[in-house]
């Protein structure tokens, strides 16, 4: 090992992990192949998972295999250390890692990224942690899925109405992007599995939408966001706006409006918030928390530390006074900036200021159903559909997987999607030790 090469150290394998060392292994192509720069990415899963996605996943759409993709095949350049960091010492230039087996040791580097993201944003509501799922993960989304599924079972032979009505009552918190697609496809996806029951109708299941603000998917526009939560009620979804949820102790929801009901299905995707991470250690923040970072993505007031995605306070250069939304636009774009500032840096040249030009936002609402934003064009239905996922399909890092999911929409085509409940792959064991304890 040459040692005098420059150690960059990437925290989190997300959005801004991924596509900054995809870039930097271009960029920095000769100084990886000399040793005389070394990258270490240290994530806790050994993957990244393109979130877009996970709506169509839990619905069955996808693959769960083809929204994820696997960091040590793509980062062949890169070691990726699973684990997470529980301080960053940034003056001492190290970090302490703690990893997935093993013992805790600090990490030196010589460049440090923080790209750790985001976690749920949750409440102090009495009920939350115990009855609610989040919707960030691949494991939540087919946990989610697999739920849905086994209660429609549960639903076709319970014979207690209470019961019944509470297996068939759907509710999802937050009326942004996850939230309404996740519901919307959760929906989609439920509707076809029906039709195979013998017991169970369109009509006896109940799914609610709650948001506290006065309209849902803000990031298309007052107009398009008006006609999306008429076309979910026009599906007999109830969308509850200016509503918040109080409390949902032992699956009994209580909402702002008064109504209360009972639940076995509640999911939370009330926004986020940065990684815990960035209050263990001496990087500034900002008054929301994040890292306090500058137009070219390094972090405010120290030297040989750049930062992007949800865990950064990034200012809009094109809105003076605001900042970049944390979402994966952003974070996708912000990447390559931050890569090739980085490669400025080691090479002593000037850095650039990341700047944007807003493209619009789309989103899925299940299977040929759709609502879009672009460049000032809105577009509804199958048209809007049909963009979201091209646009996604676009994004989506590498060839591999681009193919793999277009293979998945193309079978989808000729073939009905798979609705059967796996969820004992949560509990791999259980069937065993039943059948060993007899």
């Amino acid at each position: 090992m040459n040692r005098t090469s420059k150690h960059i150290v990437v925290v989190g394998g997300g959005y801004v992990g991924l596509y900054t060392v995809l870039r930097l292994q271009h960029t920095l192509r000769r100084e990886l192949r000399d040793g005389s720069v070394r990258i270490s990415v240290l994530t806790p899963e050994s993957h990244m998972t393109y979130q877009p996605f996970l709506p169509e996943a839990a619905a069955g759409n996808l693959s769960p295999r083809h929204v994820v993709v696997p960091l040590r095949r793509v980062l062949s350049k890169a070691t990726i250390l699973n684990g997470k960091v529980t301080k960053v010492n940034h003056a001492a230039k190290s970090v302490a890692f703690e990893p997935n087996v093993g013992t805790p040791h600090d990490i030196d580097y010589d460049i440090l990224v923080m790209a750790a993201g985001s976690v749920s944003r949750t409440l102090p509501i009495p009920g939350l942690a115990d009855a609610a799922i989040g919707f960030k993960t691949v494991g939540e989304a087919i946990a989610l899925r697999n739920r849905v599924l086994e209660l429609l079972d549960r639903a076709e032979t319970d014979e207690d109405e209470a019961l019944r009505r509470r297996a068939l009552t759907f509710v999802v918190v937050g009326g942004g992007f996850a939230g309404v697609e996740a519901l919307a496809e959760l929906e989609d996806m439920a509707v076809d599995a029906v039709r195979y029951y013998r017991n169970i109708s369109r009509k006896d299941m109940r799914w609610v939408l709650v948001e506290a603000t006065d309209r849902i998917l803000p990031e298309v526009g007052p107009e398009m966001g008006k006609w999306t939560a008429e076309q979910l009620r026009e599906r007999g979804i109830e969308v509850k706006m200016n509503t918040r949820l109080d409390s949902c102790e032992g699956g009994l929801v209580k909402l702002s409006d008064g109504e209360e009901f009972e639940s076995a299905t509640i999911v939370w995707t009330a926004g986020v918030k940065p990684s815990p991470v960035v209050n263990a250690g001496d990087l500034p923040l900002d008054e929301r928390g994040r890292i306090k970072t500058t137009t070219r993505l390094t972090v405010a007031g120290v030297e040989d530390a750049f930062s992007a995605g949800d865990v950064a306070g990034v200012p809009d250069v094109t809105n003076p006074g605001q900042y970049c939304a944390p979402n994966a636009q952003h974070a996708v774009r912000q990447a390559k900036v931050l890569a090739d500032n980085i490669t400025r840096h080691l090479h002593g040249q000037p850095l650039a200021d990341y700047r944007h030009k807003y493209v619009g936002s789309v989103a899925g609402l299940g299977l040929h159903k759709g609502v879009a934003n672009v460049y000032g064009i809105k577009l509804r239905g199958v048209l809007a559909w049909f963009m979201h996922r091209t646009y996604h399909l676009s994004r989506v890092p590498t060839v591999n997987r681009k193919v793999r999911v277009t293979m998945d929409w193309t079978l989808a085509l000729f073939f009905k999607r798979e609705t059967v409940s796996l969820g004992e792959i949560e509990a791999p064991r259980e069937e065993f030790r039943s059948a060993a304890r007899t």
